[in-house]
């Protein structure tokens, strides 16, 4: 179960307009933290189901490195230019590996929603392509934070 957010209910996304909002964003920045604890922020492509952050990450990758070490990470999602436009989610937990590494479509039933998705909003494919090289990582948050700032002038 997700933290429940405490600083700015005002500007919070209801949990319709965070799935809405995730479902529309195509790149996403991941936090990991690396061996001398320095963080490291890189981007990524996603879907969300929901529930779970879904990342298609390189296995040869630095990140994927970190996150073997220590799961734990956060991911955000966020737009606008001015003030009044600023909107995103932050999500934290820890990442868990799901299907084989690299990714080559061996049968996976966990993997059938987020891979159907992913090809659909990437590709405009029904199925997913697999290269190889690319692996799954599932991120189901402790913890959710959002942010619409133009519920400040809806007053």
């Amino acid at each position: 179960m997700a933290a429940v957010q405490r600083r700015g209910r005002r500007i919070m996304m209801t949990p319709a307009e965070r799935d809405a909002f995730l479902s529309a964003r195509r790149t996403c920045r991941v936090a990991t933290t690396g061996p001398d604890g320095r963080p490291h922020v890189s981007p990524l492509w996603f879907v969300w189901d929901g529930a779970s952050l879904w990342l298609y990450s390189l296995t040869r990758s630095r990140r994927w490195a970190q996150l073997l070490r220590d799961p734990r990470l956060s991911a955000v999602m966020d737009s606008g230019e001015a003030y009044g436009e600023l909107r995103g989610v932050e999500l934290s937990g820890s990442a868990v590996r799901v299907g084989e590494a690299p990714r080559t479509g061996e049968p996976c039933p966990e993997l059938e929603t987020p891979e159907r998705l992913f090809a659909r909003k990437y590709f405009g494919l029904d199925r997913m392509p697999h290269d190889g090289g690319h692996a799954w990582l599932r991120l189901t948050p402790d913890a959710i934070a959002s942010w619409d700032f133009g519920k400040l002038s809806e007053r």
